[in-house]
């Protein structure tokens, strides 16, 4: 059965002391009985402090932004999945828009970081959508299948069962336009029929897949009432924490 899942991006926001005033908020408004699994994803500078703070909360996890396609050696800035790994992450999120256009990540490189993250047995929220110019274009179906075909539908069953799928409107990231609940329903449902496609109907149904796209406390209701949307990967609204807690409890 696929779990519901919210995970908060704080992208390059927060001071030390502000992300830990953040994690502490969040965690005391949560109410004591919670079965959604809830991920912050602060800076990489944080993470072990944030990863540490959640561990008395089963249902609580840190996840990092993003990590280097190489293991290690003479890379200079870059964060390798087993560093991220050691500060007691559980996920690793990749392919984000953000990633994508801003530092040009190909399906290939990104292929390349799932499995780095795989070999150090982290499981991957991977993201996926397409632009205003594809959705117009009448090409984002062919675009978003070419995502997960070329990153991670090379994996096994078994393997796939560690990846998350978040769906980004790339078009409604940032700009206070969110897909209606229709137009993300039809995107989360033609991406659980390719894996259906790509391997079966039970890893389909246990494949959790997000909406990435402006969600809010005032529209997330609506969003996870549709039935192939199991949560959201959250930007800005994760910065607050009684909107996130609020977010966190709209199934």
């Amino acid at each position: 059965m696929r779990k519901n899942i919210v995970a908060g991006n704080w992208k390059m926001n927060l001071n030390r002391q502000e992300a830990v005033a953040l994690a502490e908020q969040v965690l005391a408004q949560l109410p004591a009985e919670n079965s959604t699994e809830i991920l912050f994803g602060p800076s990489f500078v944080y993470l072990h402090k944030i990863a540490k703070m959640c561990t008395d909360n089963t249902h609580v996890f840190a996840a990092s932004q993003d990590c280097s396609e190489h293991e290690s050696g003479a890379f200079t800035g870059e964060v390798s999945a087993n560093m991220i790994a050691s500060c007691n992450a559980k996920y690793i999120v990749l392919g984000h828009s953000e990633r994508r256009v801003n530092f040009k990540e190909s399906n290939q490189v990104l292929k390349t970081k799932v499995e780095q993250a795989f070999a150090n047995n982290l499981a991957v929220i991977f993201c996926c959508g397409e632009t205003l110019e594809q959705r117009e274009g009448g090409v984002h179906f062919d675009w978003i299948k070419l995502q997960l075909t070329e990153s991670i539908f090379h994996l096994s069953a078994s393997d796939f069962a560690n990846i998350v799928v978040a769906y980004e409107p790339i078009w409604a990231i940032g700009t206070g336009v969110t897909a209606s609940s229709e137009q993300a329903q039809e995107i989360h449902a033609f991406i659980r029929d390719l894996i259906i496609q790509q391997y079966d109907n039970d890893v389909a149904e246990n494949t959790s897949i997000l909406y990435g796209g402006s969600c809010k406390s005032t529209n997330a209701k609506e969003l996870f009432s549709q039935k192939d949307i199991d949560g959201g990967l959250i930007g800005g609204a994760s910065l607050n924490a009684t909107d996130f807690v609020a977010i966190t409890q709209s199934f």
